[in-house]
This record gives structure tokens, sequence and C-alpha cells, in this order.
């Protein structure tokens, strides 16, 4: 059967062949239906988001947990400043709190816009001032560099819930929201990450610069930006200027990303394939500007929405639309309804049949 697999708005296609095959992880058998890897990569140059059938979890018992004291000791005065953030906020000016919520999109989008839907999945081109423009946004997200975290993002779709996914969600919600960030990397996904192709982010130079000066980014623009605004044009508090736009702004960015891994990957129906765990999850999506359709997007990986549903709770679309527009974006990769359809029959869970 031969069809077109994804539409471009600059009329890219792609042809791909379905083929219907069973795939093992760990002692759940199930039945897939597979695009060929080539006609899935289109015009991205890429297949590394899709997942990797071939892949086996090793026998015997897992590896220690090992913990990061660090980030441990970290994580928890982050989240306890955010919490005394909380309390500022009746007497925080109305400026400060408008502020800090365009910081929280802004950064939002350096990650939505920028390492996810751009850098991982290629499902857009952008331009040099657009590509600037979500690398400093990215830095002020501070969820590490996009090199780290492309690799990181392709390695959870190639390998997605097994022991080489990194917030892998079949070890349970706390460890797909934060805790994989609390211990040490299972060795399979240092193995896999390494054996990643990344030459198209080694090639381009606006992420390998931020790469290489990227902590005195995030202390500039996650911090000190976000602080000195309010305190220097609107005469904010320094407390104030600092624990609301800058750490309360950053800890809500952080757990609406976690969300995604955790929430996203639990709690929702699976219209596009019942066989993945990722979920349809609108609060999520809410939260992460669009990110939280994940049944579509881990069946649907290149598609620059993340979503059928265009602007509908997705934020991060209507800017990347906006983007194009504007002539700074190009090339969106979109699948086309007939596609979604066919797949929805195949292997969802009928959950579309009630809207």
């Amino acid at each position: 059967l031969l069809f077109k697999e994804f539409s471009s708005s600059a009329s890219t296609t792609a042809v791909g062949t379905v083929t219907s095959r069973g795939t093992r992880n760990g002692n759940a058998v199930v039945e897939k239906d597979l695009l060929n890897h080539e006609d899935l990569a289109g015009d991205r140059g890429m297949i590394d988001d899709i997942f990797d059938e071939t892949y086996r979890e090793k026998e015997g018992p897992k590896p220690p947990l090992r913990y990061v004291w660090r980030n441990i000791i970290l994580m928890s005065l982050l989240h306890l400043g955010a919490l005394f953030a909380l309390t500022l906020i009746p007497s925080a000016k109305i400026q400060t709190l408008a502020w800090a919520v365009l910081c929280f999109l802004v950064s939002a989008l350096g990650i939505t816009a920028g390492s996810h839907r751009l850098w991982s999945h290629r499902s857009y081109k952008a331009t040099l001032p657009l590509r600037i423009f979500l690398t400093i946004a990215n830095s002020m997200a501070f969820q590490n560099d996009i090199y780290e975290w492309v690799r990181d993002h392709r390695v959870h779709h190639k390998f997605s819930e097994t022991d080489a996914d990194p917030h892998n969600a079949m070890r349970g919600f706390f460890f797909s929201h934060i805790g994989w960030l609390l211990v040490r990397k299972h060795p399979d996904v240092i193995e896999k990450g390494q054996k990643l192709d990344l030459s198209d982010i080694k090639a381009d130079k606006v992420v390998m610069f931020q790469r290489r000066y990227y902590k005195p980014s995030v202390v500039l623009l996650c911090f000190t930006l976000p602080a000195v605004v309010p305190w220097y044009f609107w005469d904010e508090s320094i407390v104030i200027s600092f624990f609301i736009p800058a750490i309360l702004r950053y800890t809500l960015g952080l757990n609406a990303t976690w969300l995604v891994n955790s929430a996203a990957h639990m709690f929702g129906n699976r219209p596009y394939d019942q066989n993945i765990n990722p979920r349809e999850n609108p609060l999520v999506s809410l939260g992460a500007l669009g990110e939280g359709f994940h049944n579509y997007h881990h069946t649907f990986p290149y598609d620059y929405s993340t979503s059928e549903f265009g602007w509908r709770f997705n934020l991060t679309t209507a800017f990347i639309d906006l983007m194009c527009l504007l002539g700074l974006a190009s090339d969106r990769k979109k699948v086309s309804k007939e596609v979604i359809l066919a797949r929805k029959m195949r292997t969802g869970d009928g959950s579309h049949k009630s809207g």
C-alpha cells in the first residue's frame, strides 16, 4: 500500500510503504504499522527519532541506582524557592507578574519550537535570526544545552519506554518526571546516545556556539535578566524580582516540560496507536504550549505541529505559523488527514470516534 505520508506547506511530500510486523519489548508483543525508515526521513535527512524495534533490553538484574546528590540538593532548593515565591505574588507589581509570564512563554518556546520541534525532529526549517532567537530562549529555559537536549530526546523516541530511554515511564511517574535527573543514567542510555548521528546538530554553528558558552548564557538569561528588569525599570524589590520572574518562572517551566515525560505517558487516551505508552493529554498541552498531544507525536514525530488540531491548545504551532508568515521559517512537515484517519483505524484505541 502506497500513500503520501506527510506534506509540507511548501509542497514537500514523501511516499511511505506501510508494513505490519510484530515487535517485542520485554515480554510484550505488539503489532505495529511501520513505514519505511528512508521514506519517513523525507527531506529531514534523519531517522533517529523513529522507534527502533530491534532493541532488546539486557537480561539479568538492573544496575543499581547511583544518586546524583548535587542535583538532589539543587532541585530541592529550587522547589523550596519556588514555594517561597508563591507567597510573594500578592506583594508583586502587576508589571512584574506580566514580565514573569512573558519570560515563561519565551523560555518555553526555546524548548518547544526550538530544541524539540526544530532541532530534535527537524519538522520545519528556520532562518538564522529565528535560530538565534530560539537559542537565546533556550538558554533562558535552562534545560541543558540544545545539543544535549536533542541527543537525549532522540534517544527517548528511538528507544521509548525501555532501559535506553532517559526518562523511561515504565519506571514510574516520579522517575519519568524528575527522578531521572537525580540518578546516573542507565548504561544503555549512554551507549545508545553515543551512537546517534548528530552531525546535523554539530553543523549548526548557532547550536555549537551556545554549547560552548552555555553556563554564562544561563546565568545571564535564565536568572540575571529576568531579575534585573523589574528591579531596574519599575523599581520592584530585588527579592520579588529574583524569586518570581527567575526562580518561580524557571521551576514552572521545568515542571511543564517534565509533565510531557510523565503525565503525558500515563494519563489520557491513545487514538492513534494503542500499542505505545504516550497519551493525548490536553491539560499538559496547556502548560507545555502544545506538547501534550503525545500519542500523536510518538506516532508521527516528524509533524511540526505535534497534533492534528492546529492551534488548539498549541501556542507553539501558532508561533511557528507566524514565523512562516514573516518569512523566518519554512518547510513545515504535516501529516495528511487521510494518513491520520487510516492510522486511527488500524492501531488506535477507538476513542477518536467519540471525539
